[in-house]
């Protein structure tokens, strides 16, 4: 009891040392804020080895050399992306329209940091976060509370001899339930950055603050007849092996265009993995899931690593397991998310049904997030992003990285919004620009004299009585006599009602 009181004090503690300390960054010029996110960028990189390092040691989730690749896309990578944005004071001015946009940041980020990438996700949300004027206090997953301190504390250091005020990153170490519950409905809390398991951002959500959540992945992988087979399953391959499929973009199963199905099983087969028999996938089954959950102790473990667990072998060089499935549901957890190198394997026929079977897909777990599709039928690509229920489309790319904005264009992030279907607040790869207020200044460009002249004008393009309309002439059957206002009747109304609204307006004032 006592160890959870201090860390709910603990915790109040860090909200007002942000508090305080955000007060002055708001004070701060663009180019200032922008010469504390170069000194973080830079401590990250100079870092980025031994955190990540550090963070597969501490977790047991995934590859250290993989993690360095992610805690560069975290510091150098999302700084490249963000240094030229406007965030603070003008940022946009249409004098023609009158309008001038003032960018006003939130003031202190609440920001949850899952184990998955715990070090990469510190540096980036940091980034953004600092870009936008924010303090932010950190609440880390127990299992990488050291790596994320460590990686706190190495930002900390960077701030402060940058000369940047004292408090504006607070990290929670006494990390416990009742500290999550405390940080997330603070009061002085402006934002939520939510970015770890479902129920987390469902706590997020609920907390009465505004919150940024992130749902699951659970990517299909289409692969077209007019696919480049090698550099498809390369691909998805290389995506999901990726720091042992921990990437939440990463793609959870393949749907095959029938007519190269088995072109693809030979190719899989020809690049590492390993396709179970009916058996093998049964049994391996039992193991993904504990109840209706990812069990944690497949999460970010190699192919090989996790047959041993289940009982089958396989040979040494094998770099993902595919299971072949006909069926989606929530009780096969070859249809859901699996943050490990294991895939479903679907066959289609034709692109219409391969449609359907993605959309299925990401009904059952994962909508509003990320998929793939292999093509060069650029027809079949444009029906695909007509009709998919996600926030990314990633075309001939590896779910991982494109969805991350790594091998694609997209805006690196490390936080993937999945949109209203995926019951997230936004459907963006989150960035500075969502983590401010804008302040918009209005000049005024029209009177009410205008608006009057415009309501008769528009009045007086209407026909004086549209066919059917109820009148003395025609009361509709079985009605009683009605009485239709003429157009000067709608003009004369519409007038008083403008003038009455306009005398109260000037007595509430």
């Amino acid at each position: 009891m006592d160890k959870d009181l201090e860390s709910i004090q603990q915790v109040r503690d860090l909200v007002a040392a942000a508090k305080a300390g955000q007060k002055l960054l708001a004070a701060c010029t663009q180019e200032t804020l922008d010469g504390y996110c170069r000194a973080v960028r830079d401590a990250c990189v100079r870092e980025a080895e031994a955190l990540a390092k550090m963070a597969a040691g501490e977790t047991g989730f995934g590859v250290w050399q993989d993690k360095v690749l992610k805690n560069i896309l975290g510091s150098d990578t999302t700084w490249e992306s963000i240094k030229n944005m406007k965030t603070l004071g003008p940022i946009r001015e249409d004098r023609a329209a009158g309008i001038l946009e003032i960018g006003v940041p939130m003031g202190v980020v609440a920001a949850l940091i899952p184990s998955t990438n715990p070090t990469s996700t510190v540096m980036y949300k940091t980034l953004i976060s600092l870009k936008a004027g924010n303090a932010m206090v950190i609440s880390p997953h127990p299992k990488a509370l050291r790596c994320i301190m460590e990686t706190a504390r190495v930002i900390r250091e960077a701030l402060a001899a940058a000369g940047a005020p004292e408090g504006i990153l607070g990290c929670v170490s006494l990390v416990s339930s009742q500290a999550v519950d405390t940080l997330l409905k603070h009061r002085d809390v402006s934002i939520i950055l939510a970015t770890g398991g479902e129920d987390m951002v469902r706590a997020a959500y609920s907390s009465g603050n505004p919150a940024i959540g992130v749902g699951p992945g659970n990517g299909p992988a289409f692969i077209e007849r007019s696919a480049d087979i090698a550099a498809a399953v390369g691909m998805i391959l290389d995506s999901k092996t990726f720091d042992n499929g921990t990437i939440c973009a990463s793609e959870q199963s393949v749907v095959a265009d029938a007519p190269i199905a088995a072109e693809l099983v030979r190719e899989f087969q020809r690049q590492g993995a390993y396709f179970l028999s009916r058996a093998e996938s049964d049994r391996l089954k039992g193991l993904l899931f504990a109840g209706n959950r990812m069990n944690p102790k497949i999460v970010g473990k190699p192919a090989v690593y996790i047959a041993e667990m289940a009982g089958i072998k396989v040979p040494p060089e094998t770099r993902a397991l595919i299971s072949r499935e006909t069926e989606v549901a929530r009780d096969n957890p070859y249809s859901r998310e699996k943050l490990c190198p294991v895939l479903g394997f679907y066959e289609e026929e034709g692109w219409e049904k391969a449609c359907e079977r993605c959309i299925a897909i990401l009904a059952n777990e994962g909508a509003g997030h990320t998929m793939c599709i292999h093509s060069k039928n650029e027809a079949v690509i444009r029906e695909f992003s007509l009709k998919k229920a996600v926030s990314r489309l990633l075309v001939n790319t590896p779910g991982a990285l494109g969805g991350v904005g790594a091998t694609t264009n997209l805006a690196p992030a490390l936080t993937l919004g999945c949109g209203a279907v995926g019951k997230s607040a936004t459907s963006d790869n989150i960035t500075p620009m969502n983590l401010i207020n804008i302040r918009r200044v209005a000049v005024g460009c029209r009177s009410l004299a205008d608006l009057r002249a415009h309501t008769g004008a528009v009045l007086g393009k209407q026909d004086p009585k549209p066919a059917g309309i109820v009148s003395r002439e025609n009361p509709g059957p079985g009605k009683a006599e009605r009485v239709d206002f003429t157009r000067e009747d709608v003009e004369s109304i519409t007038e008083m009602v403008i003038t009455r609204l306009a005398q109260r307006a000037a007595v509430n004032k």
